[in-house]
């Protein structure tokens, strides 16, 4: 599986959440004495349609999600203990000096037309990330500091770095890997495997019934161990209170509640009869992104305004019921990387407006909206459609704006075109959340080079931040590296590109007809559930 950061939807990712690594597995129901059987379907909800199937293209967690059912890398991290184990790899190599390493791939694995992986694929996989004309930005910058990959025969492959990375063997090993003998064939960008996907993992891809559902079916041909469910099927659904009317009939096995929902609307002893309720925190946050382009944005005095103006201690508590934690930056609340020295920005419209008025913006004509230069304050906050939260949360916000003299226009669009409205920089304001890895790497989403095709869409550049994210990228020692990053995180703090929200809890429902169900510290495995036979309803 993967380990790229993708995009989040808050609450919506689940497959790639993490807690805290302290904590112990839990099972979810007392297994003794029953066997594993094959068959039945598990239906869960996709709150939004990908746009495409390649993880090497995609950005988004509900792509991810598939694909890591489908697509199998050299090693994985044990659920867990969350260190790292073979997979395609059956072992590998780590050069005295931190910079080879050697992966020797199983001979015995197929992709799913029947063709044998071997170290070919993962050159051409690797080619295509480091291909300036693949639409792959968010993974290339991971990438750079590989100096070559040499296939040494068919079955072994070595990644030579330039210069130390502390996360090496995870962006080495956790790459994504296509069969070239497909995926070659094609422009790779828009070839038509992007939504008929061929891979080596569990599962492989069915059918996508656009606007209704991506279908996946047990690998039979899978080298590994293989799932005991049969198929898989994501049913997509852009409205939260319609999937929860689904699944309380049973047509949805699977979803991400709401706060509202997980407080009030499935507490019915009905309701806990037949679902089991999982709650974990995942490893991320939800903000919002000011587009630094836009020279509404250019001051951080008016940015660290926007957060003043704010109150998010109050929208905790009434739209997530305090299911959450307020955060200040962009490392795991809960890592050592997080500078816990650092409080939020108080809510404060007094102050809000001390700022602006410093700015330079006043109501000059009497309009009841602030003015600078010829130019109103106004800005269109960019949402996606279909999202509870972030719907009630623009219109907090537009309403107490609005108060200070200041016009927000929300702005709702499909998930795929949003996506692409980000990635053209086309937005003044937005909201969203950041999924990470256990140890994440700033780059892809904060240095001024990613500002233009990364991940920095709000285009924040600072040169010490530049320097801080090199240095926390090649510092092996921990404790120097943590240092780099609390200093890091105090520029952000300052700069204020994101109004930085909540560290929220994942909040599951989940039919209790499946068994062997285990919250890890990496969240919960589906590839392990089984139904009894006499509880298959498909």
């Amino acid at each position: 599986m993967s380990q790229k950061i993708i995009i989040l939807l808050l609450l919506a990712g689940i497959t790639f959440c993490a807690s805290c690594a302290e904590k112990e597995v839990v099972d979810v129901y007392d297994n003794a004495g029953l066997e594993p059987v094959t068959g039945d379907t598990l239906v869960r909800l996709l709150p939004a349609e990908p746009d495409l199937l390649n993880p090497v293209l995609s950005t988004d967690t509900y792509a991810s999600i598939i694909e890591a059912l489908i697509f199998d890398s050299l090693i994985e991290r044990n659920p867990e203990t969350l260190a790292f184990r073979p997979l395609c790899a059956e072992k590998w190599e780590v050069s005295a000096d931190g910079l080879e390493y050697t992966f020797y791939l199983r001979k015995d694995i197929k992709w799913q037309d029947g063709l044998p992986m071997t170290a070919h694929d993962v050159k051409f996989s690797f080619d295509r990330i480091k291909d300036p004309l693949v639409n792959a930005p968010h993974l290339r910058n991971y990438y750079e500091d590989i100096e070559k990959l040499e296939v040494m025969d068919d079955y072994t492959v070595k990644f030579t770095y330039n210069k130390k990375y502390f996360r090496a063997l995870e962006i080495c090993g956790t790459m994504s890997i296509l069969p070239e003998h497909l995926y070659g064939k094609s422009p790779f960008n828009n070839s038509r495997l992007n939504r008929m996907p061929v891979g080596n993992g569990p599962y492989r891809f069915l059918q996508w019934n656009t606007g209704r559902d991506i279908v996946l079916e047990r690998n039979k041909g899978y080298w590994g161990k293989k799932p005991y469910i049969e198929k898989i099927v994501f049913k997509i659904i852009t409205d939260n209170t319609v999937a929860l009317q689904l699944l309380k009939k049973r047509e949805i096995d699977l979803m991400i509640l709401t706060a509202l929902q997980w407080e009030s609307q499935t507490s019915s002893e009905k309701f806990n009869s037949r679902f089991s309720k999982l709650k974990y925190y995942v490893s991320g946050y939800s903000y919002i992104g000011w587009n630094i382009r836009n020279p509404l944005f250019a001051d951080k005095r008016v940015r660290i305004a926007m957060t003043h103006f704010i109150d998010r201690k109050k929208i905790l508590e009434k739209l997530l019921y305090n299911l959450g934690t307020v955060v200040t930056g962009n490392f795991y609340v809960n890592s050592p990387e997080y500078n816990k020295n650092i409080n939020p920005y108080e809510y404060n419209p007094q102050k809000a407006g001390e700022l602006l008025r410093d700015a330079g913006w006043k109501d000059t004509d009497g309009d009841g909206i602030l003015d600078k230069d010829g130019r109103k304050f106004e800005f269109e906050f960019l949402i996606p459609s279909g999202n509870d939260f972030r719907e009630k949360l623009a219109t907090i916000i537009k309403e107490d704006l609005a108060v200070q003299g200041i016009n927000v226009e929300i702005k709702k669009l499909e998930w795929a075109v949003f996506i692409q409205n980000l990635s053209e920089r086309d937005f003044d304001a937005t909201s969203l959340g950041w999924s990470m890895p256990l140890e994440a790497d700033p780059y892809q989403v904060w240095h001024s080079s990613q500002a233009e095709q990364g991940s920095n869409f709000v285009g924040f550049k600072n040169k010490r931040a530049d320097e801080l994210i090199l240095l926390i990228r090649e510092t092996l020692e921990k404790e120097k590296r943590i240092e780099y990053c609390h200093e890091f995180h105090e520029i952000i703090h300052k700069e204020q590109p994101y109004t930085f929200l909540f560290c929220s809890e994942s909040l599951v429902a989940l039919d209790k007809r499946f068994m062997n169900v285990k919250v890890y510290p990496l969240g919960i495995r589906p590839i392990e559930w089984y139904v009894p036979e006499e509880l298959q309803k498909y």
